[in-house]
């Protein structure tokens, strides 16, 4: 209560306060009957007796007049409620304030949406009134989570560790490969800006310039729409460390979330567990598995080729051909017969992937198309094989291997979502589960020309020591020092060792991913001049404090986020500017036909 008027939050008084003489401002929660109101701060909440008596008449007209959500400030004392009126859901339910004073500071006119939690209200009205949903208790607590944790990282990294928190430019040049970037163009005819979707190059020009260890919170953007966990501008932990390895880096995270933990959160253990990225897309299907839950994928196809089906065979024949499998538990029981039709129209329409279903009847035996392939004894081995038991439903699927283990590992998750809608608890939402997930291949086929590779993290990561012969003779099978930190089926961060040789930067920029090396001449020159081996890592805070809250979307723990479109709804931008303004930046807008006439109306 330093620098301010009032001697105490409405959170804060307790029966050793009564008989005190409080002044409390705040907003006005709730009304009742022009008896008693609800005072809410930041902090809490406090019950205020309205005076009847006609010394204090004006305070009562005052107070019951006003509208809920006017700001007002009320002098008062502290007082024990009557014996049976104590709330024990408020931590001030024991007490209660009498006025003996009241001034409304500011009336609130009619509201678009009450200001309650359990309201529903939609995005688009939540974004237009922001910062009325501000008011609410749950953005309240996540913004102050989100406070409280970067504090902590801060004390983590610069306080315990010797790092430096360096703020790097905003305006910057546009960086080969990866997300597409803003431009923001500039004075001179024909030259833009980029706004960067990362500090990537400067973290590593720190690390030539002998800093030894960065970090920054820092702003990112990246010109694409907005999804539950994504935005057009968000924020990463971002990290550099000189002279380390992989491990260096996995310890380092491990030791800095679990002394930034919340502590209503529960503690979490390290290390991590890690898991290689050919392990996590053959057992899971991604590369970012949830592993809070079993019905991993299973590998059927030694026993499906003895049974001489052709269909399965035809599959079975692509390069890495293969036959997986995955057991959704009680299936039969939770899911109904248009679940299992839309998973497999799923599986079909996304992946182009057909799906055989296979049901353990109560008496033990199987339905599925499979059983007029089968004999008794071998869908008896199948059960085996499955590992089935009654009520069992497996979705099965053959071809080639990622198209297949891409397939199941998605219809996992839906299948959870289906299971637990139907009552049945697969993912404990207390529960944080990490994961490494290492060795990712450093190249990618491009989805638009298979022939050509693009970076599978970013063109700076190193390749994995044991493959750097393969860089020079077939890239394709080279794995990467990149790492991903995944919690819950998300991935919360990402990171790798860097490329600190110009020569072997320069060959994968302009060998492998016949990118033009000239946009990247000032980062291949510092390599030049005792670059350091370095490397590090970036956590999306948005989506951290999002999980550890069980936020529905990262626009629940950004004060301000942008719309599923990338619009701010509360100020209408982005908006339009005038040929004047635009004049000094040499553009000129080409309006298409429909929205000159829109503009003209």
């Amino acid at each position: 209560n330093g620098f301010v008027a009032r001697t105490n939050t409405c959170g804060e008084l307790r029966s050793a306060h009564v008989g005190q003489e409080v002044t409390l401002y705040g907003w006005i929660q709730y009304q009742r009957q022009d008896l008693f109101m609800v005072l809410r701060d930041f902090h809490g909440l406090t019950q205020v007796i309205i005076p009847q008596d006609e010394a204090h008449a004006h305070v009562k007209n005052l107070l019951s007049n006003a509208p809920v959500e006017s700001v007002v400030r009320v002098t008062g004392i502290v007082t024990s409620r009557p014996p049976g009126q104590e709330n024990p859901k408020m931590p001030t339910g024991n007490i209660e304030v009498k006025a003996e004073s009241a001034e409304i500071l500011n009336p609130c006119k009619k509201l678009p949406f009450e200001i309650k939690d359990f309201i529903k209200k939609s995005e688009s009205l939540r974004m237009r009134y922001r910062y009325l949903d501000l008011r609410s208790f749950q953005l309240q607590y996540n913004l102050r989570l989100r406070s409280q944790l970067v504090m902590r990282m801060r004390e983590y990294l610069c306080n315990l560790h010797g790092f430096v928190d360096v703020e790097t430019p905003t305006l910057f040049k546009r960086t080969p490969g990866g997300a597409k970037e803003f431009l923001v163009p500039s004075r001179e005819a024909g030259k833009f800006y980029s706004l960067p979707q990362s500090p990537q190059q400067f973290k590593q020009l720190l690390m030539i310039g002998g800093l030894d260890r960065y970090f920054q919170v820092a702003r990112c953007y990246r010109d694409e729409g907005s999804r539950p966990d994504r935005q057009p501008e968000f924020t990463q932990i971002d990290i550099e460390m000189s002279f380390v390895d992989q491990a260096g880096i996995q310890r380092l995270i491990e030791g800095l979330l679990q002394y930034s933990w919340p502590e209503d959160r529960g503690s979490i253990t390290a290390p991590f567990p890690t898991m290689t990225y050919e392990e996590a897309m053959a057992n899971y299907g991604t590369d970012k598995p949830d592993t809070r839950f079993g019905m991993k994928i299973m590998d059927v196809s030694n026993f499906l080729r003895r049974l001489d089906i052709q269909f399965v065979e035809d599959a079975l024949s692509y390069p890495r051909g293969t036959a997986k499998a995955i057991c959704i538990p009680q299936g039969a029981r939770y899911l109904t017969n248009k679940d299992l039709k839309s998973l497999k129209e799923s599986a079909k329409s996304q992946f182009k992937q057909e799906i055989v279903e296979i049901i353990c009847r109560p008496d033990g035996s199987i339905k599925s198309l499979l059983t007029k392939f089968l004999a008794e004894k071998q869908q008896e081995e199948l059960i085996q094989v499955l590992n089935m038991q009654v009520d069992d439903v497996v979705l099965l699927a053959a071809g080639e291997h990622k198209q297949v283990c891409t397939a199941l590992g998605s219809l996992r998750l839906e299948s959870a979502d289906l299971l637990e809608a139907a009552g049945l608890v697969l993912r404990d939402p207390s529960a944080f589960h990490f994961l490494w997930v290492v060795d990712f291949p450093l190249f990618l086929p491009k989805e638009e020309n298979p022939a050509e590779l693009e970076s599978a993290h970013h063109p700076f990561t190193a390749p994995h020591p044991s493959d750097t012969s393969l860089l020079y003779s077939d890239p394709t099978k080279v794995r990467s020092q990149h790492y991903d930190l995944v919690l819950n089926g998300s991935e919360v961060g990402g990171g790798s060792i860097r490329i600190h040789s110009a020569e072997q930067q320069r060959f994968v920029l302009e060998k492998v991913l016949k990118e033009d090396s000239e946009v990247l001449s000032h980062l291949l020159e510092a390599l030049e001049f005792g670059a350091p081996p370095h490397g590090g890592i970036a956590l999306g805070l948005d989506r951290l404090i999002s999980l550890i809250v069980d936020a529905p979307s990262i626009r629940d723990v950004i004060a301000f986020p942008k719309s599923f479109r990338g619009r701010d709804l509360m100020a209408s931008a982005p908006d339009y500017v005038t040929p004047e303004e635009l004049e000094p930046y040499h553009i000129q807008v080409s309006w298409p036909l429909e929205e000159k006439e829109a503009k003209k109306n």
